[in-house]
């Protein structure tokens, strides 16, 4: 009884191997078993699980609409790696993949070359996603430019200028430019506006009319309350700082202007002078031999 139970189990392992060593052959060169069918397969439904939990882990704190875009970059990024597994599965199987693997090389380097700008663009949205340092409705600064930003895209980010024109920003650039976020710490920020007065000026009384033109604009806020510095001793003046917060910085050459413009009109009023940069030229007359 024994020895027909061995043989039965020999028999099913015999043929079950016999099915695994199957070879499919395709031509001289490709050919592969049920065996290497089997890895390949198995070696996909592992990276299609990896790549799911991989998903959900970069996305956990991401908003809706960035998770979405995020996802379809991630699809396509997906589709590439499934290649890559199981072309390395094909050759880990058997199957002589050299020349396809060599032809793919030149023709993903020709691609690369043709498109590294708009492939730096994509990964650098997905960085800027992911990084979460930019957001819709954010006064951003780069290379001199200001805008607020209307949308973030896979490839480009679009602003919109003080002059109701709009930036579209190619995304590598945040990877190799300096970017100035006016509104990461919020929409409150401290601006200022610069005057000189004549020595001899009453500095207390500059200090107050300052305070007085700040405090004249109703996009400055009340809290906190603007303040005024005394900056410097300069060759033709005495230099001044007013510093007042707003909530808008987008308008902030506007207040800046009408802050000016109040200036004037209060030094005008008390009599307080702007100067200009003066130099005295002295003459000297060599005495007659």
């Amino acid at each position: 009884m024994q020895d027909t139970i061995n043989e039965v189990k020999d028999t099913i392992v015999e043929e079950a191997n016999n099915i695994l060593d199957y070879t499919f052959i395709f031509s001289k060169e490709i050919s592969i078993t049920v065996k290497g069918l089997l890895f390949i397969a198995f070696a996909l439904i592992a990276t299609a699980i990896i790549l799911k939990f991989a998903r959900r882990f970069l996305t956990r704190n991401l908003p809706q609409n960035d998770k979405l875009k995020f996802i379809t970059v991630f699809t396509y990024v997906r589709w590439f790696i499934f290649v890559v597994i199981f072309l390395i599965g094909m050759h880990t199987a058997g199957v002589n993949v050299t020349a396809f693997f060599a032809a793919s090389a030149a023709l993903l380097i020709g691609v690369g070359l043709a498109l590294q700008t708009l492939f730096q663009d994509i990964f650098s949205g997905v960085f800027i996603l992911m990084d979460q340092s930019v957001h819709v409705g954010d006064i951003i600064e780069l290379e001199g430019k200001i805008g607020r930003v209307l949308d973030i895209r896979l490839r480009t980010t679009r602003a919109v200028t003080i002059d109701n024109k709009v930036l579209v920003i190619p995304n590598h650039l945040y990877l190799t430019n300096i970017l100035f976020n006016w509104t990461e710490n919020g929409i409150e920020t401290r601006e200022s506006v610069t005057v000189g007065v004549a020595y001899g000026s009453d500095v207390e009384k500059v200090k107050s009319l300052l305070i007085e033109a700040a405090k004249s604009q109703e996009k400055v806020l009340k809290i906190p309350e603007p303040k005024v510095l005394f900056t410097d001793f300069a060759d033709s003046a005495l230099n001044f700082k007013v510093v007042f917060s707003l909530n808008n910085s987008f308008e902030t050459q506007f207040v800046q202007s009408a802050i000016r413009f109040k200036i004037d009109q209060l030094f005008r009023e008390n009599n307080i002078t702007i100067p200009f940069p003066q130099r005295d030229v002295h003459f000297y007359q060599e005495p007659r031999k």
